[in-house]
């Protein structure tokens, strides 16, 4: 494209990220057995949620009506 104004050069492509560190087999061993660490203390909150984001699912939550509740 011809143009009354020189078009500038195209712009340098930065370098390469460095490559990431290599991880050991010790280190790799650890990281997993401390995510299954984590993902079974996590298993134990679970049963303690009863509900959820929805709300109570259930109709009867409190057992017998009251008059202010009915």
């Amino acid at each position: 494209m011809g143009g009354m104004f020189s078009s500038s050069p195209p712009p340098v492509a930065p370098p390469p990220p460095p490559a990431p560190p290599e991880k050991s087999a010790v280190e790799v061993r650890a990281a997993e057995q401390e995510s299954r660490r984590r993902l079974a203390g996590a298993k134990g909150r679970t049963s303690t949620i009863l509900t959820s984001a929805a709300g109570v699912d259930d109709a009867e939550v409190g057992g017998k009506k009251t008059l202010l509740g009915q």
